[in-house]
């Protein structure tokens, strides 16, 4: 009995039936044009890629069977309960066309008013079949010839197909689908992966350490104090930075990786806090702290509007999809979130008893919401189109957040020592965690970044940069070099083994991959 068994599964754990497995090996080579590879298997094994029921389920609507059809649909179990109902419906759908294709009026009703009755389809079946009869009544087609009866047979057994159970109809490509799935299993599982790189199935998938920044390549020291912020552009080919030395710069990404000093930004009278690039990557946006907002033309450094006045106090900026419009909060509750143009013209605001200073905000990449820290201990997501809010508490103060580059996720910033991941839908009750990080007093910024915003990496206040693997709490990497708080960090949308992050060290450090550990590998 035991060698039965055995000679009945495969694998090393015994969790492959073996006729499933060599039923999805005949299909793949149906689907891959072997069809004589595929007809001597299923004649050497003894397994035919059709089940035996589809087999006759087959012959029986080609050849019009109709109740000999239903017999067996209505005889077949394995979870099929559920789906029964609307693979009787197309049946007889087209058991009632050809009735009224042949002109037999009264048999289509009889069909209608006793098989379906009986079988209790539902009044709204039973109510879409009458319309159905009266929509061909009223087309008053000729007669359709056997060929093309024929052709909607066939059609009727792909319909069917859908709401079979696997066991009688293979889902379409299922080998390919396997594979896709351990190999996605694999990359999930890799704690490291973070390149695009062509699939072996000869060997199982591991990534090392040099898929990630974990070395410094290169320090900024161009600032004159502390570097409170860094963003790279969204084609990846500029780095910007903002400084308490009141100026911002913006940094050329070079080809071998290095970056150059392109332009300065002089005209805050503030320290500079925080800047945006616009999705066209052709303009910047710079805000001085408790100052205006300004514009910049990223190709010749040249600032070219103001928004706000001395009183502004404008707390964070972002841009929207279209590169037209930018969106600012303020930390005085009375301006509260204005909506401009790129030539100052205001095109929305929202103000008034609801609302409190705004002390970060961000626009999903799409365009579709924005997210707002609403105040100490609270977001606020806006649904742009639908102009739904939804309000997500958090037990200890915020001090940033940023959104993920498929505007699924953003990721918040605690001085309680955590980084917390939300889900911009709304379907998570509580949110994933990451710990690690000193954060207590300070503005401390964290990103997404790596393949499919696969990493979060953070700042510090003990000068490191942290990383994880967002599917994991505790951090894979934790990058020295830095002598003061690590402010801000941000990973190339393009480059994903670069990474930059800001201090007050007065410099800004670029990592890439340690060479030692990709010789290594």
């Amino acid at each position: 009995m035991l060698m039965e068994t055995l000679s009945t599964v495969l694998g090393a754990k015994g969790l492959i039936k073996k006729h499933e497995f060599v039923r999805v090996i005949i299909q793949c080579l149906y689907s891959l044009g072997y069809r004589k590879s595929a007809s001597c298997l299923e004649s050497e094994s003894g397994i035919s890629y059709k089940s035996v029921d589809f087999e006759l389920l087959e012959s029986q609507i080609l050849s019009g069977n109709w109740d000999g059809c239903i017999g067996t649909l209505i005889a077949m179990k394995d979870s099929m309960d559920e789906r029964r109902t609307s693979a009787l419906f197309l049946v007889f759908k087209q058991r009632l066309l050809e009735y009224l294709n042949h002109g037999d009026d009264a048999m289509a009703l009889t069909v209608l008013l006793k098989e379906v009755s009986a079988l209790r389809l539902g009044k709204d079946k039973a109510h879409k079949l009458a319309q159905s009869i009266l929509s061909l009544k009223d087309m008053e087609f000729g007669n359709v010839d056997n060929n093309a009866v024929c052709e909607l047979r066939k059609l009727l057994l792909a319909e069917l197909e859908k709401f079979l159970p696997p066991a009688i109809v293979l889902p379409e490509r299922r080998l390919e689908h396997l594979v896709e799935t351990a190999v996605t299993a694999q990359f999930d599982s890799c704690m490291y992966h973070n390149m695009l790189d062509e699939v072996s199935l000869y060997e199982d998938h591991c990534c090392g350490r040099d898929q990630i920044p974990t070395e410094t390549v290169q320090i900024l020291t161009e600032h004159k104090n502390e570097v409170w912020f860094v963003q790279f552009s969204n084609n990846g080919e500029y780095l910007a930075s903002s400084s308490s030395d009141c100026t911002a710069i913006i940094w050329k990404v070079l080809e071998d990786g290095k970056l150059t000093l392109e332009h300065t930004l002089r005209s805050h009278e503030n320290p500079v806090s925080f800047v945006a690039w616009s999705p066209d990557d052709a303009m910047l946006l710079t805000c001085g702290n408790a100052e205006v907002l300004k514009l910049w033309d990223v190709e010749t450094g040249t600032c070219k509007h103001t928004f706000g006045d001395r009183g502004f106090l404008v707390s964070s900026c972002a841009w929207f999809p279209d590169s037209k419009r930018l969106v600012c909060g303020s930390s005085d509750p009375e301006k509260g979130i204005c909506m401009w143009d790129c030539h100052g013209n205001e095109i929305k605001a929202w103000r008034g008893m609801r609302m409190p200073k705004i002390l970060d905000l961000a626009v999903t990449p799409d365009g579709k919401h924005l997210i707002t820290i609403f105040s100490e201990k609270e977001l606020r997501i806006l649904n742009l189109v639908t102009n739904a809010e939804r309000d997500i508490p958090e037990e200890h103060t915020i001090t940033s957040l940023s959104i993920s580059g498929d505007s699924k996720f953003f990721i918040v910033n605690l001085n309680s020592q955590e980084i917390h991941m939300w889900d911009v839908a709304g379907k998570w009750v509580t949110p994933l965690k990451y710990w690690g990080h000193k954060q207590h007093k300070y503005v401390i910024r964290s990103c997404f970044g790596g393949l499919n915003s696969t990493f979060i990496a953070s700042g510090s206040e003990n000068s490191k940069v942290y990383i994880w693997n967002r599917r994991k709490p505790w951090h894979i990497e934790v990058l020295s070099g830095h002598r003061m708080t690590v402010n801000s960090v941000s990973w190339n949308p393009r480059r994903g083994q670069m990474l930059a992050s800001a201090s007050d060290d007065h410099t800004i450090r670029i990592w890439g991959p340690s060479l030692s550990n990709k010789d290594a590998a």
